[in-house]
């Protein structure tokens, strides 16, 4: 396994959270529970890939932009946790704010999948992606500890 499959496959948990907190109602113990749960994987995962995988994208010019896009879009993401921590969870606005987040994210998890991956690729190699899997999984475990 090398660090793009560990991507996808948290982007695969990802999105079976956002599918199951969409089909909660109100301000229920599962939503609740749900939504910690993809918080906190949400977060650790941007901040292993921002670490582990677009912080050697941009030391190459060629990969610069786009890996500054997606970080961008993390932050985004980010705000709109912050949003939905502050709204109450029964609310009409919460449910509106979530669907937000998983669209974006959705769209976000996809260009990866489909444009930065390959990019990686070209641009870090195969040798380098199956050691930054480790840099990864290290960054990801202290943030969800």
């Amino acid at each position: 396994m090398n660090i793009l499959e560990r991507i996808k496959a948290d982007h695969d948990e990802q999105r079976t959270l956002m599918e199951k907190i969409a089909d909660t109602e109100g301000s229920s113990e599962e939503r609740r529970s749900l939504y910690e749960k993809f918080k906190a994987e949400f977060e650790a995962h941007a901040a292993a890939e921002e670490h582990a995988f677009y912080a050697p994208l941009m030391k190459h010019t060629e990969s610069t932009d786009q890996s500054r896009h997606s970080v961008a879009e993390h932050h985004e993401a980010m705000e709109l946790i912050e949003k939905l921590d502050e709204t109450d969870m029964s609310s009409p606005e919460w449910l509106k704010t979530f669907k937000q987040l998983a669209h974006d994210n959705n769209h976000h998890m996809e260009e990866e999948e489909n444009d930065v991956f390959e990019l990686a690729e070209k641009t870090l190699g195969n040798s380098r992606l199956n050691e930054l899997l480790e840099v990864f999984d290290d960054r990801k475990s202290e943030e969800m500890a």
